[in-house]
């Protein structure tokens, strides 16, 4: 596809979607893709939101008796075979709950407004808010009225470091009826319901002062087995002071303004801290070089009435993406904006869903750090293949930095996380076709596809390899050859020959064989449904994830697969299904279904579909179709516009965004996209 010859101008295109949220408890992100600090409407964290960064982990010390030898570096104690459900650790429910709660996102800090001695505010004191955040250039700003008194608040993060940095002006910083605190906390799952608070004993968590002046604090936090280093600088206005061993003051003493900026960071730094106007200009110069590289799409001159709700989506879906899921791990499915039910961990078949987008954005830069996972993770993994008996490389489910599965009963029958590094390759060769990038990935793709040559077993009654166990994306349970798996199987191995071949290495013959004997894809009455286990109960279920319209939508033409039941699949599905059960990531994926099929009006209705809360988009952009803020709404929604805009291999129209409907309602301007495979 071409893109549009008319330059678009960016700028108006953000700023046409700054934020405005004036709710007193509302989270703002406003971070640099590592570090996010998390401002509600006083710009601080008065009342809600957290620092946190993807390097700040944190996990609790063992249940009594238990020793870090006992516990399996897998995340599984099953030998053998690979089985659904895993197998429990009935007689070790403390360990099991262990290996589930750990580890952790840990909240790095809290800086909130209070009352002199550090006294809470109660949320009636604050009144008159008025917020916005300008994503172009990275500042939250609000003012509100506190006891009859004017505060305004300018909140930035740095784009190079985890500093944060704040200015606030108010008579009543002036009268010392106001003044700032950094509060640290003892880590926490209160968040995740059915999880206790852990008291915050003294005793659990350190915090030593390594310096302390009027205008400058340097301490070190030993949380557990962890240590992350805080300091916090103010200007010559304002002063700190220690409230207690955890707790410290921020007061201004001059025309009532306080000036401060604060970092949070694994190793102790010589450096001096940026001050609020450096961090302006980092902050402002870092997002307008994001926004004005990559791709970017202009809607403006379309009749339908929804264009500025979508084009909002996709301005503030990429400002969330690059503001907490660019850093060194890939983000949970909430971001950097508190715990969600996994404990902030991240789910490997989720890993798609947070940085595919990227390559179609020509963006691929920040998806690399986090990527680095599967080179980190590819011991582990060979480990646990070995250990179910597989050869090759298993990649694990729910992880943090060390690789250790989380329990779940259908971990290791998840199959569709498995090919998702082959995916990977090939958006980044497509990116750039050098050696570097085949060699970068080469032994990762070897293992991930020996794993899928050796997994499928022999089916004697169908005459055919069959992927059991199963456990399909739509996770309904334990079966067997999911219509989306086959398909990612059999398009993964013969990407993996391919990369062999462009290596100057042979084909493998086995690789080749699996996907020639391989199940055929289930059917029935004329569309392609999840499974053909007989007396199976998932195909009964029509919400949750909607396999049957990945196959060809997500995942180009592949061998055995008929155009035209896919096409009639989507259509079925996207009548039949009860959307309002469904998560924030079915609905990109449907549309990218819809628009490979020939159907844009059903992509774009499916972008915007009204489903409850599933298809929600906040105030601030951010999807709400999970248990929590979800980022994988946000991130599919990019990869399918982008595809809509750009097109997709194969795709034979001539119009510049094949996705959208060519009646003259939708004009779609783009520029910098790169086509899906």
């Amino acid at each position: 596809m071409n893109e549009t010859h008319d330059t678009i101008d960016r700028r108006s295109v953000v700023e046409r979607h700054r934020i405005h949220w004036d709710k007193l408890d509302g989270v703002v992100a406003v971070g640099n893709g590592e570090f996010c600090f998390g401002a509600d409407a006083t710009g601080l964290q008065t009342f809600a939101g957290f620092s946190m960064a993807h390097w700040g982990w944190h996990s609790f010390p063992l249940p009594e008796g238990w020793t870090k030898k006992q516990v399996p570096s897998t995340g599984t104690f099953q030998q053998g075979s690979n089985t659904v459900p895993d197998v429990s650790c009935d007689d070790k429910p403390e360990l099991w709950q262990w290996m589930t709660d750990n580890p952790h996102r840990m909240k790095l800090g809290r800086l909130m407004f209070c009352r002199p001695g550090g006294a809470p505010i109660a949320p009636e004191a604050i009144t008159d808010i008025n917020r916005e955040m300008n994503v172009w250039t990275g500042c939250h700003q609000t003012t509100f009225t506190f006891e009859g008194e004017l505060v305004s608040v300018t909140t930035l993060v740095d784009h190079e470091r985890d500093v944060v940095a704040v200015k606030a002006h108010s008579p009543a910083l002036a009268q010392g009826a106001l003044e700032a605190s950094l509060v640290f906390e003892y880590p926490t799952l209160n968040d995740i319901a059915g999880r206790p608070a852990v008291p915050d004993e003294e005793g659990l968590h350190r915090t030593e002062t390594l310096a302390l002046s009027p205008h400058e604090l340097a301490a070190k936090r030993t949380v557990d087995d962890e240590t992350v280093y805080v300091t916090l600088a103010c200007s010559s206005g304002s002063v700190v002071a220690t409230y207690s061993e955890h707790r410290f003051a921020i007061r201004s003493q001059v025309d009532g303004e306080l000036c401060f900026s604060c970092e949070f960071a694994r190793e102790a730094r010589s450096t001096p801290l940026p001050q609020l106007e450096d961090v302006r200009a980092s902050s402002a110069t870092g997002w307008k070089r994001f926004w004005e590289s990559g791709g970017a799409i202009d809607l403006s001159q379309s009749s339908d009435s929804r264009w500025r709700e979508l084009e909002r989506r996709i301005v503030l879906s990429q400002y969330h993406m690059r503001a907490q899921s660019a850093g060194s791990w890939p983000s949970p499915e909430i971001g950097l904006m508190g715990l969600d039910p996994w404990r902030g961990q991240f789910h490997m078949e989720m890993l798609w869903w947070h940085l595919a987008h990227y390559a179609l954005w020509n963006r691929w830069e920040m998806a690399e750090k986090a990527l680095a996972c599967y080179r980190t993770f590819l011991p582990r993994a060979r480990e646990l293949a070995e250990q179910l008996g597989y050869k090759g490389a298993m990649w694990p489910k729910a992880v943090g930095p060390e690789g250790r599965s989380a329990p779940w009963g259908g971990n290791f029958a998840l199959l569709w996380k498995q090919p998702h590094p082959i995916f990977f390759a090939e958006l980044e060769y497509r990116q750039r076709p050098t050696r570097a990038t085949l060699d970068r990935w080469a032994e990762v793709l070897e293992a991930t596809a020996e794993l899928m040559a050796d997994y499928p077993v022999w089916d004697e009654e169908r005459q055919c390899l069959s992927l059991m166990p199963c456990v399909l994306p739509s996770e309904t349970g334990k079966t067997r050859d999911g219509v989306f798996d086959l398909v990612y199987w059999r398009w993964g191995l013969s990407k993996a020959q391919e990369w062999r071949e462009r290596l100057g290495l042979e084909r493998r013959a086995q690789w080749d064989e699996v996907c020639d004997k391989l199940a055929p894809l289930p059917m029935a009455n004329g569309i392609y449904v999840r499974t053909d286990e007989p007396g199976t109960r998932h195909n009964s279920k029509n919400y949750s994830h909607p396999d049957g319209v990945g196959v060809y939508g997500m995942l180009p033409l592949t061998k055995g697969l008929d155009p035209e039941i896919a096409a009639r699949t989507t259509r079925q599905i996207w009548e039949s299904w009860q959307w309002e059960r469904c998560w924030g990531w079915d609905f990109p994926w449907t549309a990218m279904s819809a628009a490979r099929t020939g159907q844009p009006e059903l992509a774009v209705d499916a972008l915007l579909a009204e489903a409850g809360n599933r298809n929600e988009y906040d105030e601030t952009g951010l999807n709400q179709g999970g248990p929590c803020h979800y980022l994988p709404g946000n991130g599919g929604l990019l990869y399918a516009i982008a595809m809509m805009a750009a097109g997709w291999d194969g795709c034979e129209s001539e119009h510049t965004a094949p996705g959208f409907p060519q009646d003259g309602s939708w004009t779609v301007r783009w520029e910098g996209l790169c086509p899906a495979i």
